[in-house]
């Protein structure tokens, strides 16, 4: 075979290795096709055409998902990881390497005294080699290397599901932070027009001699603040609403328009066990413990792996080699055109008498790291259960804060419109108008605050739980 049909080869070999999700040893067959595959509806492809007006939570999450840098960087590791386990699977396969080698060889020999002995040769020598090197028992250091790989690929995917879980949670939150600040400056709005028109009633009963002029002033003083409070609410609207931009991979100058906010809050279902059996449950079944477990038990194969690589091997070895090297008979003869063949086969034992003590210390080393791994197993679901008995708390209390705001809300509500028409029927003076316009005020944003809480404890307690999936995205 010539040298520029092995270079064609070896050419076309590259181009389909680029050209085909080539995965013979079916290590890659679980990576997510998506850094939210798995928390995306089936078949979304995290393609998303321009913001919608209003943008609804599950597209504003959506996004998030698909473009956050952390989700991306554990999907990366997803696939770092079976491409482990497929190194790992290919252990087991023999190698075969060859090699080809064309040269100009140029030889001269001068024997002092004697010149008839002398030779001088020049010839284009071509030279071929296949080997072939095949473990066939190793203690088990690959099948440990194997379980190694499988390990972490279980980690990386639970590391995974659990940066999509909090990912969603700080999407979500930022979300209904947003919508919460965009309804507050529209509140505010509203309360700056109500504080305009009691200063035009005041000014009205003012001008008939119902009223002292300091009514108009304390109308108007409240007018005032009333404008402020726009002007706040306005730069409080604008950083809410970069953060979500910025969460969705857009610059944070971006224009996002979300939906008013819902009022009506119904009693989530999915949270009606006891603190107590959330936890319990957690402990299993939470992705940040499962991934904590995986990688204790890849420490424990490192263990094995690192125990057995210092033991014998008996692999199966072979070799054939070809050449055109030119034959002389001796000293002064010339030489002669030739080819060479060479070919074994046969068994080969590789004994690691002696490593310097390194083996010893690299077994301390993993069994250290499984110590740590199993620490931290520990560790990680104590997190998770504090976590989930906080957030259970807060979802209890923001409920219960979303249930007594509604309350006052209608009491203030009802307040101002008979604070209203008390005043302009002159029966009670501007501070009672007053007085109910600010407690309505009040009452509107807490209830908008008290919504925007309840909605994130919802969510960050599903995400401490790991429950999060497609299904909250519907």
């Amino acid at each position: 075979m010539s040298g520029k049909r092995i270079a064609a080869i070896i050419v076309v070999l590259l181009a389909m290795r680029q050209a085909w999700a080539f995965d013979p040893l079916f290590a890659e067959g679980n990576v997510p096709a998506s850094p939210a595959a798995s928390m995306l509806p089936e078949g979304h492809p995290c393609a998303f055409g321009p913001l919608p007006r209003p943008l609804g939570m599950a597209e504003a999450v959506s996004r998030a998902l698909c473009f956050n840098p952390k989700t991306r960087a554990a999907w990366a590791d997803v696939k770092v990881q079976a491409a482990a386990v497929g190194q790992a699977r290919a252990g087991f396969l023999p190698t075969v390497s060859g090699t080809w080698q064309r040269v100009r060889d140029s030889s001269e020999t001068d024997v002092k005294n004697y010149p008839q002995l002398g030779s001088r040769t020049t010839a284009t020598i071509r030279s071929e080699s296949v080997s072939l090197n095949w473990v066939l028992f190793d203690f088990g250091a690959r099948i440990a290397a194997l379980d190694n790989a499988s390990a972490m690929l279980a980690a990386a995917r639970a590391t995974q599901d659990a940066a999509l879980q909090d990912d969603f949670a700080t999407a979500a939150r930022d979300y209904f932070a947003a919508q919460a600040a965009q309804e507050a400056l529209r509140i505010a709005r509203d309360v700056e027009k109500m504080a305009h028109d009691s200063t035009v009633a005041a000014q009205a009963r003012a001008d008939h001699g119902l009223a002292p002029i300091t009514d108009v002033l304390q109308a108007q003083t409240l007018h005032e603040q009333a404008v402020l409070n726009v002007t706040r609410a306005e730069g409080e609207a604008a950083t809410e609403t970069g953060t979500l931009a910025s969460d969705m991979g857009f610059d944070p100058y971006v224009a996002v328009i979300l939906p008013a906010v819902v009022s009506q809050i119904q009693p989530d279902t999915s949270f009606t066990e006891s603190a107590s059996r959330l936890i319990d449950d957690v402990k299993r079944t939470h992705p940040g413990i499962v991934a904590a477990e995986a990688t204790y038990d890849a420490t424990l194969a490192k263990i094995a792996q690192t125990r057995a690589e210092g033991l014998p091997t008996l692999s199966l070895v072979g070799q054939y080699s070809r050449n055109d090297q030119p034959a002389s008979l001796g000293l002064g003869i010339p030489t002669f055109p030739a080819t060479g063949h060479d070919a074994y086969m046969g068994l080969q034992v590789s004994i690691p008498f002696f490593e310097g003590f390194a083996r010893h210390y690299q077994i301390h080393q993993a069994e250290a790291q499984a110590q740590r791994a199993q620490d931290m197993v520990d560790d990680t679901i104590q997190h998770v259960a504090l976590d989930v008995w906080t957030s259970y708390a807060q979802l209890q209390a923001s409920t219960q804060n979303a249930l007594d705001s509604a309350k006052l809300l209608d009491i203030a509500q009802r307040a101002w419109v008979a604070a209203q028409h008390r005043y302009r029927a002159g029966v009670s003076d501007i501070l009672e108008l007053l007085n109910t316009q600010a407690a309505l005020a009040n009452a509107k944003q807490r209830r908008i605050q008290a919504i925007a809480d309840w909605e994130n404890s919802r969510i960050t307690l599903a995400s401490k739980l790991g429950r999060l999936g497609p299904s909250d995205l519907q």
